[in-house]
């Protein structure tokens, strides 16, 4: 088996859930296909073998998920509706999240801890997923109504 198997397995399960989404709030759609873009990115590093940068930025990617759909409430609603198909994929969706950055957190533990390469890893990491979620946000706010 493949060591980052189980990471792409998840990034995969990660673009199916954010399709899902996509399908049942067609108001969405463009924000939910520009969420799954960076997944994508995860799975074509792990193919080019750039493990050390799909670990960090899936860990970090998540996080920032995460983070923003508790802020704006996404999390609250779907506790709350989870006989809806929308709040059930948004649950899903956040527990891919979690299950991502464990895994990709053991992944970079075993593999590359030690080897001094974390600070910057983690900095230029850190940037891409700033940037990434600070465009879809700048897009996100350009889409509300005044």
């Amino acid at each position: 088996m493949k060591p980052y198997r189980d990471i792409a397995i998840l990034a995969t399960v990660q673009i199916a859930c954010f399709s899902l989404l996509a399908h049942l709030e067609p108001n969405f759609f463009l924000i939910h296909l520009y969420e799954s873009i960076l997944y994508i990115a995860i799975l074509v590093m792990l193919f080019y073998r750039i493990d050390r940068w799909a670990y960090m930025i899936g860990m970090l990617a998540s996080v920032v998920w995460l983070g923003l759909a508790y802020e704006t409430g996404i999390l609250g609603r779907a506790v709350a509706q989870t006989a809806n198909l929308v709040g059930l994929g948004a649950l899903l969706t956040a527990l891919v999240a979690v299950l991502m950055i464990v895994f990709c957190g053991r992944r970079w533990l075993k593999e590359y801890s030690g080897l001094g390469k974390t600070r910057r890893t983690f900095f230029v990491s850190l940037g891409i997923v700033a940037a990434y979620y600070g465009i879809l946000l700048r897009f996100f706010w350009d889409m509300m109504p005044s």
